[in-house]
């Protein structure tokens, strides 16, 4: 009688939530690998293939600075960049609360295109399944408990579209010869440490204030074009990231640790902060 009824309840309080794990795990690479196979199809040549000192002479003296730290003449230029990340998110601008998370991002920088596809950490051992991409021209956010429930989502709007153009701008630090003038970005000069960047995909385009350390290097960027969710609706809201540790990767210099944050009237709230732990580089050819 004891096993008759104890068996069960094994069943129901071991065997199914593994079964439920093993099924949102297997239906989310399911998304993933349909996601990355519509980013690869935007994929295309990149007429300008090496880095050229010549086409810099005439930028703003702080973005000549930076290129001049951070590429060696004859650079290839970045076709797709691959990165894994390590750190921890707030889910909540109202607590607190730290959560750790492992992310892998594909980039794609001639049509700019990216998938960053993470997994959150909570407790009791539950897991928030990511993605954050830009693939053809549209933004999407989706996240699911477990891969499976649903626990917020946006895509196909302007704003959110927007927002996403706004942070591959933001985070080409990653892959920094996207940033020279032959890749499709305008510069601006601000004063003697910043400069304006802007880049065009179809009809949208995307702006940043980029600022650049005594080394030359680029220290943050802020963006009034990224947008967060307020009570289910996208914000354009004041955004900053932070870049430093740089390190020395096929002949480019990259930042390995970086943090991002809201501007809010109530003041600065970080809510992203990671860590580079491997990146690989595709050049054009």
């Amino acid at each position: 009688m004891f096993l008759v009824v104890v068996l069960p309840l094994i069943f129901v309080f071991t065997v199914v939530p593994i079964l439920i794990l093993l099924y949102g795990i297997t239906r989310w690479q399911s998304e993933t690998g349909k996601l990355r196979r519509q980013l690869e199809s935007t994929r295309s040549q990149i007429a300008v293939r090496t880095f050229d000192p010549q086409e810099i002479e005439a930028l703003p003296t702080p973005v000549r600075r930076y290129f001049q730290a951070a590429l060696t003449p004859n650079q290839s230029v970045v076709a797709v960049a691959e990165i894994g990340q390590r750190g921890e998110m707030r889910l909540s601008l109202d607590r607190q609360r730290w959560w750790p998370f492992t992310a892998d991002q594909v980039i794609l920088t001639e049509h700019p295109g990216f998938d960053w596809d993470a997994r959150i950490r909570q407790t009791a051992g539950a897991q928030v399944f990511v993605h954050d991409s830009y693939v053809g021209g549209e933004g999407s956010l989706k996240a699911a408990l477990f891969g499976l429930f649903r626990v917020a989502e946006q895509r196909n709007e302007d704003r959110m579209a927007q927002s996403e153009l706004a942070r591959f701008l933001a985070e080409a630090p990653w892959y920094p010869t996207k940033l020279l003038p032959s890749q499709g970005v305008q510069w601006s000069a601000i004063d003697e440490d910043s400069a304006r960047a802007t880049l065009t995909d179809g009809e949208r385009q995307a702006s940043a204030i980029f600022s650049f350390d005594e080394g030359g290097m680029i220290c943050s960027v802020r963006s009034d074009e990224r947008c967060r969710s307020e009570n289910g609706t996208l914000t354009a809201t004041p955004w900053e990231g932070r870049f430093w540790g740089y390190e020395a990767r096929t002949g480019m210099r990259v930042p390995i640790q970086a943090e991002a944050a809201w501007i809010l009237p109530s003041g600065r709230q970080a809510y992203w902060r990671g860590r580079v732990t491997d990146i690989i580089y595709k050049f054009a050819h």
